[in-house]
């Protein structure tokens, strides 16, 4: 039996990865092997139309997210790669532009005190943009929890 070189070996790792993305070099969702410590389920969450993947982790008793609801969440944003780009808290304004589309979507019909993850193809997040510690084309995982929402 023949050992491999190390060039084939680099060559089966890149088509690996290839295969994880489109055109665009966008990392698909359903292509993707997310890291363990994610806990990632693609068969018990919801796909919406959007292709944002959500699940609600606790189901809130307080009022719903709907479009132009005052909301303040806490999150913590990850690559599919397990590493931790961002965590805090903040308020925006639901469904109008004020964070990446896939956040948007995924806080819509959420309920205070309810934590949900959602998974945000890369359309829907920063496509082919560099943002600090987040690759172009990534897809993007977080857990949200609502802790305020005011209906218009």
């Amino acid at each position: 039996m023949k050992i491999l070189g190390r060039k084939w070996i680099a060559a089966v790792a890149l088509v690996a990865v290839a295969t994880a993305c489109d055109d665009n070099g966008f990392e698909v969702i359903e292509e993707l092997t997310f890291d363990p410590s994610l806990s990632i389920d693609l068969a018990a969450m919801q796909r919406l139309d959007s292709g944002v993947y959500i699940q609600d982790l606790v189901v809130g008793t307080g009022d719903v997210v709907v479009l132009g609801s005052q909301v303040t969440v806490t999150y913590t944003g990850w690559l599919a790669n397990g590493t931790q780009f961002d965590a805090g808290t903040f308020p925006f304004t639901a469904g109008v532009g004020q964070v990446i589309d896939g956040f948007d979507i995924g806080v819509l019909g959420m309920q205070v005190g309810g934590t949900r993850r959602i998974v945000i193809p890369p359309e829907l997040a920063y496509g082919s943009q560099e943002r600090a510690s987040i690759p172009a084309g990534s897809v993007l995982v977080f857990d949200i929890t609502v802790d305020e929402s005011v209906s218009p």
